[in-house]
């Protein structure tokens, strides 16, 4: 980490998480964000996840440019994709603030934003406006959207299809997230009758794009063993392109600080084992035949490592970029094509899943 970007997380820290957030996608917006700069070529990370062709495994997960404000920058930091969001039909404020909160000693986060968002219009519009290639013609990296519905919605279900059927051209994944903690009785989604139904509307509208893309279902962590068996009956039933798990947990054991009790979801390095487990649980279930994205925890190449170990093609990360800054993201791709051939592989699809039975 340069000492620019330590001096700014420093000071970052110093400040409510949300506004420092906000200053955060100011930086990237202007330019004067620390950026890592450019890696070189790395030929044991690119992989292909659910058609995707990934330059790496290495995502961004929703909730961090939830407006799609940063697009073009957040691409040259050296992620393999990225996912926007989520984006509901009408905007919405969100929960009542403060709704963000640190745990440093634990290197958590917990919020409870409640899907603010400028709304699928508004989205929408920068996600068509996206840079695009002189001698391709194609857009610029892999991007993603995650779809949610609006707190007030008579139709929860039909929100997902609503934002798809706006926004869908000008993505390249969707995913379906019925697993926020922060939306009452969003969960109640996650449910095999009411998951099918949502599935089934989201693929059915997926199918009068323009251009056919993978949708995924992004689920909690907070889930029973039985719980997870008919989740995963129903991604095959309904023919889901792929699975990311998970999103924060409602759990708090064993956490420290002033703000360890505030309601909302938990992120950071005390979700790692829990979703790594959910991970590995979901890996055993399908035998394989769903691709897996790991999500929860990811600080390090160690930890991303592991992630793929317990079936996870791709993973995503979001809260270690608070205590680490953007160059996290260099350090888990070189330490990842480290890992990788300190181990023998030549390709890191040849380590996923190569240890599910240890978190099992």
């Amino acid at each position: 980490m340069k000492f620019v970007e330590r001096a700014g997380l420093m000071m970052m820290r110093q400040i409510d998480p949300e506004r420092a957030h906000g200053l955060a996608i100011k930086a990237l917006k202007s330019g004067i964000a620390p950026l890592p700069g450019r890696l070189p070529d790395m030929p044991r990370l690119k992989c292909e996840f659910a058609g995707l062709k990934l330059s790496n495994p290495l995502g961004l997960a929703a909730g961090f440019d939830k407006n799609a404000e940063v697009i073009a920058p957040l691409l040259n930091v050296g992620f393999g994709f990225i996912e926007v969001g989520a984006a509901t039909p009408r905007p919405q404020e969100g929960n009542p603030k403060p709704r963000l909160f640190r745990l440093p000693y634990d290197q958590g986060v917990i919020n409870r934003f409640g899907f603010n968002n400028q709304g699928m219009s508004v989205i929408g519009a920068r996600l068509a406006d996206r840079q695009v290639h002189v001698e391709t013609g194609r857009r610029k990296g892999i991007v993603g959207l995650n779809l949610g519905a609006n707190k007030d919605s008579d139709d929860r279900a039909g929100d997902f299809a609503r934002v798809l059927a706006h926004c869908g051209a000008d993505i390249d994944f969707a995913t379906v997230n019925v697993s926020s903690p922060n939306t009452e009785k969003l969960r109640d989604l996650q449910g095999a009758e009411a998951l099918s139904a949502l599935l089934n509307g989201v693929l059915e509208t997926r199918d009068t794009l323009s251009k056919r893309i993978p949708i995924f279902l992004k689920i909690a962590p907070d889930l029973s063993d039985a719980e997870i068996a008919d989740i995963v009956a129903v991604a095959f039933d309904t023919g889901v392109d792929a699975i990311i798990a998970t999103n924060t947990t409602l759990d708090r054991d064993g956490l420290h600080g002033r703000h360890k009790s505030q309601a909302g979801g938990l992120s950071g390095v005390p979700l790692f084992e829990k979703s790594t487990r959910v991970l590995a649980r979901i890996a055993h279930e399908t035998g394989g035949a769903i691709p897996l994205m790991g999500v929860g925890g990811v600080s390090s190449a160690e930890d991303a490592f592991a992630k793929i170990q317990a079936g996870a093609s791709a993973v995503q990360l979001y809260s270690g970029l608070v205590y680490n800054g953007l160059s996290l993201v260099k350090d888990i791709r070189c330490g990842l094509d480290q890992i990788l051939g300190y181990n023998g592989f030549s390709n890191i699809s040849e380590a996923v899943g190569s240890d599910i039975e240890k978190w099992l």
